[in-house]
């Protein structure tokens, strides 16, 4: 396996732990409004009972918190979850081993009984002990935790011992081998984690340096590396504790993170408010673009497409519909949104319009975070949206027709026709049925090595990507098939990947 897929699969993996971030964002952010309820004193249910309404704020508030505060081991657990192959719960088990081992191993106080220091004795001895490792419970060991329990998992998962020892045999010995690799790996991460600590700390120190630039820059290739799946594995290092930045859970902590000194209001959140005005309003703008300057014939075809797509973007912030439209046919376009998402975190950073997300920049996460007391100005953000959302429209639709890109509904005639007349052939949107098809136009199951979800892409391994059929694929529905060199594709169905996923291992098992 190449180093772009592998680390594919770890952009993959990671989404498993962030998907639990809108649990934290919806508890944190109903708190959070219910405690700026001044008038509210009681509430009152059913007639039945009254709870003072800053008991049930804090109730909430508190049920977030605990999913912020256990990133690091969510993340042990998700990754090694994520990377196995088969998805099984020991794989799960065997990340939670791992991770508990090596916090418990190398966390100062075992740091002070290895160095020969009495805690008991010596008032002071936290800071004899290096500062690394007060912060071993991080994201960045969660993920290498996890990335290894899935190797391990991978590798001896159907392994046999002797018959005297059956019954750890299988997917029982892999949490056992995990417990004793993590042992040599402790003892590794002693003398090389404070190093990789400190470099850590350095690159997140620079970027946070370059404050709004490199809010700008990181908005860039954050779009740029879409295409191959990779901004997940960006992602971490600005939302999450793999360098100090910890965007996200600062930012959901609000009034926590603040007291903590964790957040600095007007700064954290700022490599997130940018993407509000783009997936709100730039999008759909662009969405625009794309229906105005359709073929006439193709319009109603178009206006169906995009509608959904822009009310996607808007509410929930799911952008891939949208970008996967245009991302191929019209590259230069891409390339364009991923500029200007650029300049729109840098503004946003820049004036300190901020405002954060659980799970995507649109309207319900804007709604959810708007009280939280690191939300400043965040309602500029909507003033900056209906700007871009002129610019992207202005820019798209000129470039389109000035090089005549073949953006939806520009296709050519014959193109469409043949689209039209397999699509029509397709007759069964049923989840089964299409799982059948694309089994049938992506080379047969002899031909998938590996069936996976990301979202809205179905990802495969397979023996060989030119036995893809990317013309039939596309008539199914699908947005988009990106081809990974020989081994690898990945084919942009919408949000029903997953289900389509499970369909097809279903249909190969």
């Amino acid at each position: 396996m190449g180093i772009l897929a592998y680390m594919q699969r770890i952009g993959r993996s990671l989404m498993v732990p962030v998907a639990v971030l809108p649990a934290a964002a919806i508890l944190l952010g109903i708190g959070q409004w219910i405690s700026h309820m001044e008038w509210v004193s009681h509430v009152n249910l059913f007639g039945l009972m009254e709870w003072d309404a800053s008991i049930v704020a804090k109730f909430l508030m508190t049920s977030g918190s605990a999913i912020l505060s256990n990133m690091p081991i969510l993340f042990a657990i998700g990754v090694a979850y994520g990377m196995s192959k088969d998805k099984d719960g020991a794989a799960a088990l065997s990340g939670l081993v791992g991770f508990l081992i090596i916090t418990t191993l190398l966390s100062p106080k075992s740091i002070a009984f290895f160095q020969g220091i009495d805690t008991e004795v010596v008032k002071d001895w936290q800071k004899l002990v290096p500062p690394a490792f007060n912060s071993i419970n991080n994201q960045f060991i969660g993920i290498l935790v996890g990335i290894i329990s899935a190797e391990l998992y991978n590798r001896f998962s159907q392994a046999e011992l002797h018959k005297a020892l059956a019954f750890f045999s299988g997917k029982r010995l892999v949490p056992i081998i995990v417990s004793i690799v993590m042992l040599l790996v402790s003892a590794v991460l002693y003398f090389i984690w404070p190093s990789i600590y400190d470099a850590l700390v350095a690159f997140g120190k620079y970027i946070k340096d370059l404050g709004s630039v490199g809010a700008g820059i990181y908005g860039f290739f954050n779009r740029l590396l879409i295409p191959v799946g990779l901004h997940h594995a960006l992602n971490s290092v600005f939302w999450f504790d793999v360098a100090g930045i910890n965007d996200i859970p600062y930012f959901i902590g609000g009034q926590t993170s603040i007291n903590a000194g964790n957040a600095v209001v007007g700064v954290t959140g700022r490599y997130q408010a940018g993407f509000f005005p783009v997936m709100m309003f730039g999008l759909p703008g662009a969405a625009l673009a794309m229906y105005h300057t359709a073929k006439k014939s193709n319009k109603d075809k178009t206006a169906s497409i995009m509608f959904a797509a822009s009310i996607a973007a808007f509410f929930t912030g799911i952008t891939e519909p949208l970008e996967f439209a245009f991302m191929f046919v019209a590259p230069v376009l891409y390339f364009l949104h991923a500029v200007l998402t650029g300049i729109s975190l840098y503004i946003a950073a820049a004036m300190q319009w901020i405002c954060g997300f659980g799970f995507s920049a649109g309207l319900i996460d804007m709604v959810l975070q708007s009280v939280n007391p690191l939300a400043v100005h965040w309602y500029m953000l909507i003033f900056q949206g209906l700007v871009f959302f002129a610019v992207y429209y202005l820019v798209f639709r000129f470039v389109i027709v000035k090089f005549n890109l073949k953006t939806p509904g520009r296709e050519d005639e014959v193109e469409t026709t043949q689209s039209e007349a397999e699509k029509s052939t397709q007759g069964n949107t049923d989840t089964t049925k299409l799982a059948e098809q694309y089994l049938a136009v992506v080379g047969g199951k002899e031909n998938l090595t590996n069936i996976d979800s990301c979202i809205t892409r179905l990802r495969l391994g397979v023996n060989d990507s030119e036995l893809i059929d990317e013309q039939a694929t596309k008539a199914l529905g699908a947005m988009a098939v990106i081809k990974l060199g020989k081994t690898g594709v990945q084919i942009v169905v919408g949000q029903q990947a997953e289900k389509i996923a499970d369909q097809m291992k279903k249909l190969v098992n």
